[in-house]
């Protein structure tokens, strides 16, 4: 068997065998959220507990699903839809700000006003600006790929930064996203094989940092899947910029 062929029957068995577990999960914690005459009252702090368990088993659905979304990227399979970006910013904020800063992100999912969500963010040290005509009007492409882009490109701002994260939307034909931290840098010559897969830096002192290195790969695969480009500047000890450009579909 090739080896292409290998590693989709492997992504197949994967999305097949942790695909069934997990939406028994988030079930069963959704039964006990909703159904409190056939299982029983919850206390305030059991609720907020099952709510984040059924976020975060979601969340691992959602990580099932891109596999299968840059597997179907690859093959050309795309699902055009008018996307709003703010709603799936603000979507990809919320589930990178789970992983990070779950402590608080309680207090964020409950929050439908956009200003005092924005003021929010800038008390953690987060900076968000949208302008250009996909501020106000829809970008023509597959939402969960783009979806998908934004929210591995916060969650790996979010692990590296020191104290700030600025999140840049616009264009006015393709769609510039620009995301920034004022965390540690990479070096140049790490700057190629950051988008390698399995790779992971190391501090100054050789610790390796968090994850897997697969997040970055799979950003750029999607994104040169959907004509696009990514690329980054940085400096050691001064943070990093990635901006990804993706033409409409």
């Amino acid at each position: 068997m090739a080896g292409e062929e290998k590693k989709g029957c492997l992504i197949d068995l994967l999305i097949h065998d942790l695909g069934g577990p997990l939406s028994v999960v988030a079930t069963t914690v959704l039964n006990l959220l909703e159904k409190a005459e056939r299982y029983g009252p919850l206390t305030d702090r059991q609720k907020g507990a099952l709510e984040r368990i059924l976020r975060n088993s979601r969340r691992a659905q959602s990580l099932i699903q891109e596999m299968l979304e840059i597997s179907r990227s690859k093959e050309g399979i795309f699902q055009r839809e008018r996307i709003r970006i703010g709603k799936i910013l603000k979507e990809s904020l919320l589930e990178a700000m789970e992983a990070a800063l779950p402590d608080i992100a309680d207090n964020f999912c409950r929050i439908d006003d956009e200003k005092e969500f924005q003021c929010l963010l800038e008390t953690q040290g987060i900076f968000v600006e949208m302008s250009g005509k996909y501020s106000r009007s829809p970008f023509c492409h597959d939402q969960r790929k783009v979806q998908q882009i934004l929210r591995n490109l916060i969650s790996n701002a979010m692990k590296y930064r020191r104290r700030r994260l600025k999140l840049s939307v616009h264009g006015d034909f393709d769609l510039i996203i620009s995301v920034e931290d004022d965390g540690i840098g990479i070096p140049p010559g790490d700057q190629e094989i950051i988008f390698k897969r399995f790779v992971r830096l190391k501090d100054k002192k050789g610790i390796d940092l968090p994850g897997v290195g697969l997040g970055l790969a799979g950003v750029k695969a999607l994104v040169e899947a959907m004509g696009g480009e990514i690329t980054l500047v940085s400096r050691e000890e001064a943070g990093t910029r990635f901006t990804v450009r993706i033409p409409p579909l």
